[in-house]
């Protein structure tokens, strides 16, 4: 079983956000558990504080060290990260973290047995968390959030739906964009015919072959447009290099 604790000063706001699909059905049949932790509990002063000025001068509030360290050894059992189980990962939400992907996500499936996600919040937290406590600092994109709670709930959400026996069908992580690092295919869908637009006709024949072939190279066609930056770290055969290269009228509904 996989075990995620959520370290954070907004706990209910977890309180219905796993209780939908596939996270849900997943704690359901016993393959995870999934808790929320308010920092405050574990900190030792009549106000409950967490956070404090940065040394140095500067705007905002920055989170304790303290609290932090104690939340994670009380969870865990360990108080630095050296000397926790290799199986368990504490992780921080962070902007300044590597950024978060379905290989990683695949990773954390595979590998972890207890994940402990710690959320930040106002500035930022003590450095002192990242640098001897956390052994992954994470981001889910290059953009500022208010808190780490809407993070980490991406987080969790990515890694769930490849635990085993999570999904009710296997196949669809197997055929998941960025699962070998490219975009799934476009879909279509009943009607052929909206207002015009059309279902590119190859998909209504019965070309399996063709089908396939067409899936892969509009996936790629995709990526192209709407992701540059993946497109060009993507190691194409000679084959996909071919096809992106061949003139065609099935690229995608068209209004006619």
């Amino acid at each position: 079983m996989l075990r995620f604790d959520i370290v954070t000063i907004f706990p209910e706001y977890f309180n219905s956000i796993f209780d939908f699909g596939i996270i849900r059905r997943a704690c359901a049949a016993g393959l995870i558990e999934v808790a929320a932790h308010d920092l405050r509990q574990w900190t030792s002063d009549r106000h409950r504080t967490v956070d404090d000025r940065p040394f140095g001068g500067g705007d905002g509030m920055v989170l304790k060290p303290a609290p932090v360290f104690d939340a994670v050894e009380s969870l865990t059992g360990a108080r630095r990260r050296e000397v926790l189980g290799a199986n368990n990962r504490v992780v921080l939400m962070s902007a300044h973290g590597r950024r978060f992907r379905q290989s990683l996500a695949r990773e954390f499936a595979a590998e972890a047995e207890h994940v402990v996600v710690i959320c930040g919040r106002y500035e930022g937290v003590d450095e002192r968390v990242a640098s001897a406590l956390v052994t992954d600092e994470i981001s889910i994109g290059d953009y500022i959030l208010s808190g780490g709670e809407a993070a980490a709930a991406v987080f969790i959400d990515a890694i769930v739906r490849l635990v085993p026996g999570a999904l009710g069908n296997e196949n669809s992580a197997v055929n998941d964009s960025f699962t070998d690092d490219r975009f799934d295919a476009p879909h279509y869908t009943r009607p052929p015919d909206f207002e015009g637009l059309q279902v590119p006709e190859i998909l209504l024949g019965g070309n399996h072959a063709e089908i396939e072939r067409w899936r892969k190279r509009h996936a790629l066609l995709k990526m192209q447009r709407n992701r540059p930056d993946l497109f060009d770290e993507v190691k194409l055969t000679d084959e996909e290099r071919s096809s992106l290269l061949e003139p065609s009228s099935d690229d995608g509904a068209t209004n006619e």
